[in-house]
């Protein structure tokens, strides 16, 4: 696509502050204005479309504006109906990554380190005792567990039940979104602590390039979301 505006600001318009483009402004994939409450995540925006393509007459792509989207994502598909979302990523409570534990003593001593602090978490603050399990044989946890962490999803707001959904999957935790999304851990930390059983292996068999090229852009997905989330929290 050219880019076809000069100058993005922002100005006041209902329903919060809108990113103009050359005065017109940005819209949706459905057709509505991109709408946002706080100064700081509206101003972000802005310079991201400021700076989308270089000039004028440039091509630009939709990679130039990731945290549009992905605010864009929250205001039109989560915001308006967030039930589906919400089931979609309670289901991960059901076979959340650091309740399968290796059969290896060494890699499951690691586990223990590393995991076992947010199962305590996980059953402390959200009333959500998890059961482990050795291998790859799936256990079903406690309902108690599930609905308790179904609440904790369905309590986020907007932006951060998108976060959520940015996150979860490759992280392949639940406990591990919540407690990013609630400031427990840093984007950078649950990356790693999901990364475990990952770092054991590539310690004898050495690192495999694909596998650091996904690492970099989920790192960067998970990044782009603590950043809209850090943003949306600014007080306007």
């Amino acid at each position: 696509m050219k880019r076809f505006w000069d100058e993005a600001r922002v100005e006041p318009a209902e329903g919060g502050l809108a990113v103009l483009l050359d005065g017109r402004p940005v819209r949706l994939p459905g057709g509505g204005a991109l709408r946002v409450e706080g100064h700081a995540l509206a101003q972000a925006l802005a310079a991201e479309w400021q700076a989308a393509g270089g000039a004028k007459g440039r091509d630009f792509r939709p990679e130039d504006i990731p945290l549009t989207r992905l605010v864009g994502t929250a205001q039109e598909k989560v915001a308006p109906d967030p039930a589906p979302m919400v089931e979609g990523i309670a289901q991960y409570a059901a076979s959340d990554l650091l309740c399968y534990r290796s059969e290896d003593p060494r890699l499951a001593a690691i586990e223990a380190l590393e995991w076992d602090p947010w199962l305590e978490w996980s059953a402390r603050e959200l009333a959500a005792p998890l059961l482990l399990s050795h291998g790859i044989i799936h256990i079903t946890q406690p309902e108690a567990s599930r609905l308790a962490l179904r609440r904790a999803v369905a309590a986020c707001d907007a932006f951060a039940l998108t976060a959520l959904g940015n996150v979860v999957p490759p992280l392949g935790s639940l406990v591990l979104g919540l407690a990013f999304v609630r400031g427990e851990l840093d984007a950078a930390e649950a990356f790693r602590i999901s990364l475990v059983d990952e770092t054991f292996q590539e310690e004898f068999w050495g690192v495999d390039e694909e596998a650091q090229k996904r690492r970099r852009l989920i790192a960067a997905e998970i990044t782009l979301a603590e950043r809209m989330l850090h943003l949306a929290r600014i007080a306007a």
